[in-house]
């Protein structure tokens, strides 16, 4: 469903690529005991010819070492020609805090860089992407 460059963006992780992607989602079953969607809600809306939007206002369950924690959250996919190109998660509905969204550009690319440091460590641990159920 992504495209293979396609990318995905929360305040932690910045993962370019598909199989980056999969790392970041293999990587919430290794962190968290429990995660799941719990509620949602979608609106799809076309920006042009074969460009959609898609929003999904949700509440997200996870557990974490026996506690339970509760968070909304607006997740945004960017699609072209049927397939994901980006996709932001904002916890707490709060824009991802970047270069175009802080006041001072260079904390903004900072933060960037540390995303993708984290994904890139991610990434790593995950296997490359691999599946962990095929290993």
């Amino acid at each position: 469903m992504y495209a293979p460059n396609a990318s995905f963006e929360d305040p932690l992780t910045h993962a370019q690529g598909v199989k980056q992607i999969k790392s970041a989602f293999y990587s919430l079953a290794k962190v968290f005991g429990e995660s799941k969607i719990v509620e949602y809600h979608i609106q799809e809306s076309e920006i042009s010819p074969g460009k959609k939007e898609i929003l999904i206002d949700n509440k997200q369950h996870y557990k974490i070492m026996g506690r339970n924690i509760d968070m909304i959250s607006l997740i945004k996919l960017y699609v072209e020609n049927g397939k994901i190109v980006r996709h932001e998660d904002w916890w707490d509905k709060k824009p991802l805090r970047n270069r175009d969204t802080v006041s001072f550009p260079l904390v903004g690319r900072v933060m960037e860089m540390g995303r993708r440091g984290l994904m890139l460590a991610t990434h790593a641990m995950m296997g490359f992407g691999k599946d962990p159920d095929s290993q």
